[in-house]
């Protein structure tokens, strides 16, 4: 079920699992972040120079997973590092995947009792969502990638949708100056935005999934395109609605936003409980993306049963996401995960590269 050999993704499902992954709280919480940091509306810039890092790192991670075709990280980390250095590297990778899991797990909780079950305890949201990952991931890989072709639609027809409503509250003059104080706001915006694209590192997991892993590099470049765009929109509809300063000062600027117009004489004249539901479908992707990285991980280093390690998940995932007791301290981990990515995602891959085609020369 969860070994490669007996799961196999099309390159379409490959660019999915990257999009989703990477498209969860972003939609949230990015808005709020980049305004803090650019306090101008050039944040869209910093999305897109942020976004062309990104992609440059996932191609570098395309590039390394490509050497080894028929392996994931965890099974080519030894050969590349040593026994004990590449197990070391595999640990944190795991560890990485548990608290990101437990992450997006306790901010879907937040929104979901801040908009819908105001007073319901964080872990009666959290225990039947937990559940749900684990019964999708008995099926492998295969399964969760027929749900992502299922989930990816329907969110951007949704999405589009809903910010298309919203055209009657921009004021585009809220978007202007363009570089009024230079360029050196935009790359205050760098770190907040470039974190926005974690997710980009699945891709050294699943290229040993593909049908086609030649094909890893264009996978991974269409996948962190489709949310460069997605996050432009956001960012520009919101700003352009609520003004920098407004973002600001909000904890879910894009939920306000939706929250703040209403079209009547529709059936529906209220249109935040369509962006909640596809916001929790994309929390819920990367939830179980990253409970499934974190599951193989155990698997492959560990070699333990798959069941036993899908079933040992689910407590040790519940109890990291009710450490938390404030918003400020979710958001804190989220911090600390940006941290962590930096490393394991942006400084790690290339030497590991540049080390795989000397070996490979060598031979």
């Amino acid at each position: 079920m969860i070994t490669h050999s007996s799961n196999k993704i099309s390159t379409v499902q490959a660019v999915l699992i990257v999009t989703n992954f990477i498209l969860a709280s972003g939609i949230l919480t990015l808005p709020r972040k980049a305004a803090e940091a650019v306090k101008t509306p050039d944040v869209w810039i910093s999305i897109i120079i942020s976004g062309g890092i990104a992609i440059l790192l996932g191609i570098i991670m395309a590039k390394l997973s490509q050497c080894y075709p028929d392996k994931t990280f965890y099974e080519y980390s030894a050969k590349l590092m040593g026994k004990w250095l590449g197990m070391a590297v595999s640990i944190c990778f795991v560890i990485y995947f548990c608290i990101l899991s437990a992450y997006e797990v306790r901010i879907m909780a937040e929104v979901t009792g801040y908009l819908i079950l105001e007073g319901t305890p964080s872990w009666a949201i959290t225990i039947p969502f937990l559940w749900v990952g684990y019964y999708l991931l008995i099926g492998g890989i295969t399964s969760i990638a027929r749900l992502f072709e299922v989930i990816f639609p329907i969110t951007i027809i949704v999405f589009l949708l809903v910010i298309a409503m919203s055209k009657e509250t921009l004021q585009l003059n809220n978007l202007r100056p363009v570089l009024g104080l230079g360029f050196s706001p935009v790359l205050k915006g760098l770190k907040p935005t470039i974190l926005s694209f974690i997710g980009i590192e699945i891709i050294l997991f699943i290229v040993a999934f593909m049908e086609k892993p030649k094909r890893a590099v264009r996978a991974v470049t269409i996948g962190s395109l489709i949310p460069i765009f997605f996050y432009i929109i956001i960012l520009l509809t919101v700003i352009a609605a609520l003004s920098v300063n407004g973002v600001v000062h909000r904890t879910w600027p894009t939920l306000d936003l939706i929250r703040g117009y209403e079209i009547k004489g529709l059936l529906f004249e209220r249109f935040e409980s369509f962006l909640l539901i596809i916001w929790t479908m994309q929390i819920f992707a990367t939830f179980v993306i990253t409970y499934f990285a974190a599951s193989l991980g155990i698997f492959q280093v560990f070699k333990v049963k798959e069941r036993k390690v899908f079933l040992g998940l689910l407590p040790v995932l519940f109890f990291i996401s009710m450490i938390p007791k404030t918003l400020d301290e979710v958001f804190m981990i989220g911090d600390m995960l940006g941290k962590a990515a930096v490393i394991l995602c942006g400084v790690l891959p290339l030497p590991l590269l540049i080390l795989a085609k000397w070996k490979g020369r060598m031979k």
